[in-house]
């Protein structure tokens, strides 16, 4: 399937009739009035299609490991014969160019989430596209909200992410502590509810009562064909060089992560034991992370290196990949760094790294915010103490059992239990 951008909402298709398509176009409009950026305006070699439309609905491409599983489940779809939307309410961030060339992207060029309600239901009434899966609780309230005023009759699965009632007693925004209870609201208007754990399960039935035949386990698509490639490449660091034990993590500079807990262990280290540690990833609590790693003395075996393109290589060359955070959904990064081939230490959040790591069989669990724990197992690392995982840690997180679980809740079978691609939607 060649490369097909769609610049705000209007499309840019084959002219088939070439009347009814200007027709349609022209009723699909930016909310915002601006142009698209050019690197979106590409026009589709496509002729029409009789196969079956999904969609994919996220916030942007910015971010980490939801935004990543948007598009690897929109591409994991393409490649099973289905047209594909990569839905955006703006589409912005650095993941923009990892999108495939087999699944269209169609830019809502919505300021927020929230203003990005009117275009989503337009799109829907003009598409109509079999099935949306929607990433992100408060895409989901949009992705469910316009499918009644859109009077969709497509199927609508929603994908939560977080452990919500965690991050909603962290949260200082208005709306993330009002979270569950827009979750109790519509979430009970989806198709299906996936969580990417089964702590994230956990969490909704508490929350939310959800009728337990709609709600799924389904872990995000994080094992694909380019990470393997993409951690061979070279890093060009001379800490990697120098026979150091140096250590990784990985994720956005926030309270969520923790990442003081892991700088005070790891200066609980570096007082008996030679070692670096490399941060990647940009946020809010820079300043402070930078202030504190001076207080601690360890500004010369600490580095915040920014957002990386490709991480896999640094986690591929550690000594040991360490997540510190309070609390996640699903860790993306950990199954990365199984993937990556090297020693894992997490903290036993809520949720997902037990999971992962299979109560500690895959890795070492520690608890959270406990200096003296993670310093230890960082010394066990450096020891060789705490092992690399099989194979077998991260093959359900491969791109295509997770699609195949997907389009069991998306599609419907034939009578012979294969899926339909070629069948009229509605």
């Amino acid at each position: 399937m060649a490369s097909h951008r769609c610049g705000g909402e209007e499309e840019h298709r084959d002219r088939a009739p070439r009347a009814e398509r200007r027709r349609a176009a022209s009723s699909l409009v930016s909310h915002s009035g601006h142009s698209a950026p050019e690197t979106l305006q590409r026009v589709s070699r496509n002729v029409p299609s009789s196969r079956k439309r999904l969609a994919v609905f996220a916030p942007s491409m910015v971010g980490g490991g939801a935004e990543r599983g948007a598009l690897k489940l929109a591409e994991g779809l393409a490649q099973r014969g289905f047209d594909v939307d990569l839905v955006l309410a703006s589409a912005q961030g650095s993941r923009l160019t990892e999108i495939s060339p087999d699944v269209r992207l169609v830019d809502l060029k919505a300021r927020r989430v929230l203003t990005s309600l009117p275009g989503l239901a337009r799109y829907l009434r003009r598409e109509r596209p079999y099935a949306v899966a929607s990433v992100l609780n408060h895409a989901n309230v949009v992705a469910l909200w316009a499918r009644k005023l859109a009077r969709y009759p497509g199927r609508v699965v929603v994908i939560e992410q977080n452990t919500l009632s965690v991050k909603a007693a962290h949260a200082v925004s208005r709306r993330t502590r009002m979270m569950p209870r827009l979750v109790r609201r519509f979430y009970p208007w989806a198709d299906y509810v996936v969580g990417v754990s089964g702590g994230v399960v956990d969490d909704l039935n508490q929350i939310a009562k959800l009728d337990p035949e709609k709600v799924r386990v389904i872990f995000n698509p994080i094992v694909t064909d380019d990470l393997e490639e993409k951690a061979r490449a070279p890093v060009d660091h001379p800490w990697f060089g120098d026979g150091s034990s140096v250590f990784v993590a990985a994720g956005r500079l926030q309270p969520q992560k923790d990442f003081p807990t892991l700088l005070y262990a790891f200066a609980k280290l570096r007082s008996s034991r030679s070692a670096r540690l490399l941060v990647l990833g940009e946020g809010p609590e820079r300043e402070n992370l930078e202030a504190l790693i001076e207080k601690l003395g360890i500004g010369m075996d600490v580095q915040l290196l920014g957002a990386k393109s490709n991480p896999y290589a640094y986690m591929a060359r550690s000594a040991a990949f360490v997540l510190s955070s309070r609390w996640e959904g699903l860790p993306t990064v950990l199954v990365e760094a199984l993937k990556c081939g090297v020693p894992v230490i997490a903290t036993d959040c809520p949720s997902g790294s037990r999971e992962i790591l299979a109560d500690g069989r895959y890795g070492e669990l520690v608890p959270v915010g406990d200096v003296g724990a993670l310093a230890l197992a960082m010394e066990a690392a450096i020891d060789g103490r705490v092992a690399r995982a099989p194979d077998e840690s991260w093959r359900p997180y491969e791109l295509q059992a997770v699609v195949d679980e997907f389009l069991e809740l998306m599609i419907e079978r034939d009578s012979s239990d294969q899926v339909l691609t070629t069948t009229p939607a509605f």
